[in-house]
Parts: C-alpha cells; sequence; structure tokens
C-alpha cells in the first residue's frame, strides 16, 4: 500500500524592484539591487498581490493587506555584461558600448499573512 502525502505550499506573487515573480519559502531570485544595502540585511516586501495557502487563493486589489514577504540579501553584484553596437550602413557610423546592470541574489525566508 502506498501513501501519497500532499504538502500544501504558501505562495505568494511579488512585486519588487519593477518586477513581478511567484515566490515559496526558499526561492533564491536575481532582482535589480536594492538601494542602500549590504550582504546579509533583510527586506521586508509589501507589495503581495496575491497569496495561495493551504490551495486557497487570495486576490489583492491591488495589494493583499496585511501580507508580506521577508528575504535576505545574499549578495549584491554586477550581472554579465551587454553590449550595445549600433551600425548605420554604407555611413561609416558605428558606436559600441558595454553595460553590467546591478543586482541583488535574494533568498525568500518567509511569507507572513496577518
Amino acid at each position: 500500500m502506498v501513501f501519497l502525502t500532499i504538502f500544501l505550499i504558501m505562495k505568494a506573487t511579488i512585486q519588487t524592484q519593477g518586477s513581478q515573480f511567484t515566490v515559496e519559502q526558499g526561492d533564491k531570485l536575481f532582482v535589480n539591487r536594492f538601494p542602500e544595502t549590504n550582504d546579509g540585511d533583510q527586506v521586508k516586501i509589501d507589495k503581495v498581490l496575491m497569496l495561495v495557502d493551504d490551495g486557497k487563493a487570495t486576490f489583492g486589489t491591488p495589494t493583499v493587506e496585511g501580507a508580506s514577504v521577508t528575504a535576505k540579501i545574499l549578495e549584491n553584484k554586477k550581472d554579465k555584461k551587454i553590449i550595445v553596437f549600433k551600425k548605420k550602413r554604407r555611413q561609416g557610423y558605428k558606436r559600441r558600448k558595454g553595460h553590467r546592470q546591478h543586482i541583488s541574489v535574494i533568498e525568500i525566508e518567509s511569507i507572513d499573512l496577518k
């Protein structure tokens, strides 16, 4: 006889640093850098757009009241280099520039609902 256990995990859809993510506890994300933070700091994200708890979904208008996500900043670093190359044909016009985006690596510690 095989027993099937279903673990109901709390998930949340959050908006942070201009992007939306669906996260659960223990997830690691690469987001735009949080200003004035260091490695090891904790960040509280209050913009929770949707929350799924025990298979029951709660949608915010626009955010879920009393819900928050706590994340720990693992590392602040730069992303890989992106080359921007512009050229106009037969005009002798060429421009080459590079750009490295500042990012934060965060880990979701907890999803709270008051």
